[in-house]
């Protein structure tokens, strides 16, 4: 069965294209001033946030380096953190007296990034602050330190922009709510198994 064009699932863009550049490069231009006369490591949680991380950069003015982590915390099929994280990748960097900036796709419950910052927080950066493209503040269960952020979003499940749904749709330029009754998952490929 082909992958399902995300029009027939549509049920609203909540945030379009020119929304997000727009805040995008003011954020680029807080954390630029922030750091002024700094060099930051920015550290970009996988897979959801490199859109978002590459086009904060290209508005980021100081001196800065990028580095990755993979965090697993959803699970196949899962439409909100389960709470419970592992970490699938680490950094390749020392973040020992540095100053880090955690760039996060989405804060939800808040337990994800909060044992992430657990993690970091024990290796002794100078500094680690954290930037979210999205703060779905009412479902918060942990508090978290939030120092940039894009939007503040209803608990209502999003894709697009890096935001997948079953690691699909990751591309879409813009932040789309589906209508989850009219949404087919892909189905795996049985043909010539027995």
């Amino acid at each position: 069965m082909p992958i399902q064009d995300y029009h027939d699932f549509l049920d609203k863009i909540l945030i379009p294209e020119d929304r997000l550049m727009a805040r995008i490069a003011e954020l680029g231009a807080e954390i630029s001033r922030d750091y002024a006369g700094e060099e930051l490591l920015m550290v970009c949680i996988l897979r959801g946030g490199v859109m978002f991380l590459t086009d904060l950069m290209k508005h980021v003015t100081v001196p800065h380096a990028i580095d990755f982590m993979a965090i697993s915390s959803y699970g196949a099929g899962a439409r909100q953190s389960a709470g419970r994280v592992r970490l699938t990748m680490d950094l390749r960097t020392s973040i020992t007296g540095r100053h880090v900036l955690l760039v996060e796709d989405i804060i939800d419950s808040g337990h994800t990034i909060a044992e992430v910052l657990n993690i970091l927080s024990l290796r002794q950066p100078k500094s680690l602050k954290v930037c979210t493209l999205l703060d779905k503040a009412e479902r918060r269960e942990v508090e978290v330190p939030i120092h940039y952020r894009g939007f503040v979003i209803p608990n209502e499940f999003v894709f697009g922009y890096g935001l997948d749904m079953d690691e699909y749709y990751r591309n879409l330029p813009f932040i789309a709510v589906p209508d989850l009754k009219r949404y087919r998952p892909p189905q795996p490929d049985l043909e010539g198994t027995s």
